[in-house]
């Protein structure tokens, strides 16, 4: 299994289309058996599924995700754990120990009228405006 995190400063980072860096997880027998982080060079929520889908991950945890970038993500097979906060290393060990929380419904609705929902076309912070960083 290969979980990729968005990533920033240890954290869980909470703007899907905005993540600079995943941190990727390799998990043997249930155990990490490597971390490393994955520079994204600045792409936007399209082009971070794919690279996703390149380097073999099957799970993101994450914090905000719009609706176009879990369309790219599911029709990457990948499977979305949104509105995920804290550690990375924390949010991984509480997945593989089955009690991570997290948001099943995790969305970014503040401004879907002007583009079907994806948080990721605007510079702001989908923290700020309460979609799916609980």
């Amino acid at each position: 299994m290969r979980i990729a995190v968005t990533y920033q400063d240890r954290q869980v980072f909470q703007h899907f289309g905005h993540t600079q860096r995943f941190k990727v997880y390799d998990v043997e027998n249930g155990a990490v058996t490597i971390a490393t982080t994955v520079n994204t060079n600045g792409s936007g929520h399209g082009a971070l599924a794919d690279i996703l889908k390149k380097i073999g991950v099957d799970t993101l945890l994450c914090g905000g995700i719009g609706a176009g970038a879990q369309r790219a993500l599911n029709e990457a097979g990948i499977a979305l754990y949104g509105g995920v906060t804290g550690d990375t290393d924390a949010a991984v060990q509480d997945f593989l120990a089955g009690k991570l929380r997290y948001d099943p419904d995790v969305a970014c609705e503040h401004h879907g009228q002007h583009h079907d929902g994806d948080c990721a076309e605007h510079g702001d912070s989908c923290a700020e405006h309460d979609c799916g960083g609980h």
